[in-house]
């Protein structure tokens, strides 16, 4: 079951970058709506069950939902603006040093990793740099680019580490819910700072926000979300790796584009490095808390 939740995931996330890479709206725009669109969907059936929910709520759940929220509307805000500044190539190869984040955060916290978990970690972001070429810029405005390509990477890091925190107590509805709900008010506000549209788009661009809040909000980040209550958040960042491949695959079949040179190649190194996390956890316990 955990194996086709993370495949259904893993399609959910590969989905969003040829989906709004298609739909005619600002990506600031597309990120708060879904979002918005999320938080309503995942809360919802929760209020109405028990509409005290909220009001039960610990300070650490609170604390940790915020904390994750906070991180997934930086993390939004910064990746798609590197994209802008720097190749599309360098801000992917930077963002997906998550899971190298998870496992700095962790060693920070005295949890040095074992051998076996740092050779995966490698052989899989020798998969990224063979897919995406690691092409970081050199100029003042790819440089620029490439630093907040990172820090969206070490944001999506603490998303994913706060996430797996309030999931210990929180079921994945309410934790979602709370969390896409703050992150799209966050989203919002930068919206309107930025001056980008909300309402007046065409109508094919509603379309598209649809299909990505579905594919990579509500199947994406919520499968995710709900597998950190077994699964450790290393794990989950290395599959969240899979999203390059993937979106490429996807990108290429549905948009036409050509795909990297080494996509294939670089698929089964990350499913290779993935393999050797995964074996190196189950010794010590998948969950890694």
């Amino acid at each position: 079951m955990i194996l086709l939740l993370a495949v259904v995931g893993i399609l959910g996330v590969s989905a969003s970058g040829p989906i709004m890479a298609a739909t005619a709206a600002p990506a600031l725009t597309i990120a708060f709506w879904r979002n918005a669109i999320g938080g309503v969907a995942m809360g919802t059936p929760v209020l109405l069950r028990n509409p005290g929910t909220l009001k039960n709520l610990s300070r650490a759940e609170l604390k940790w939902s915020g904390l994750a929220a906070v991180a997934l509307a930086l993390h939004f805000a910064c990746f798609v603006t590197s994209v802008k500044l720097t190749s599309v190539a360098a801000a992917t190869a930077l963002v997906c040093l998550q899971a190298a984040w998870i496992a700095l955060f962790q060693w920070t916290r005295g949890h040095r990793p074992a051998r076996a978990l740092l050779l995966g970690l490698g052989i899989s972001l020798a998969g990224v740099v063979a897919i995406t070429g690691f092409d970081v810029g050199g100029s003042g405005r790819a440089l620029t680019g490439d630093i907040l390509a990172l820090a969206g990477g070490a944001l999506a890091a603490v998303y994913t580490l706060a996430g797996s925190k309030a999931r210990r107590s929180m079921s994945t509805t309410l934790y979602t819910g709370l969390c896409y709900s703050i992150a799209a008010l966050l989203l919002l506000v930068m919206c309107l700072v930025a001056r980008q549209p909300l309402i007046h788009l065409p109508p094919e661009a509603w379309w598209g926000i649809l299909a990505v809040t579905v594919a990579a909000q509500l199947l994406g980040h919520t499968i995710f979300n709900h597998l950190l209550a077994t699964i450790s958040p290393l794990v989950v960042s290395m599959m969240i790796l899979l999203e390059i491949p993937g979106a490429a695959l996807l990108a290429g079949f549905f948009l036409g584009e050509t795909l990297p040179a080494g996509t294939y190649a670089g698929l089964a190194l990350i499913i290779a490095g993935l393999a050797v996390v995964v074996l190196q956890q189950g010794r010590s316990g998948l969950t890694g808390k």
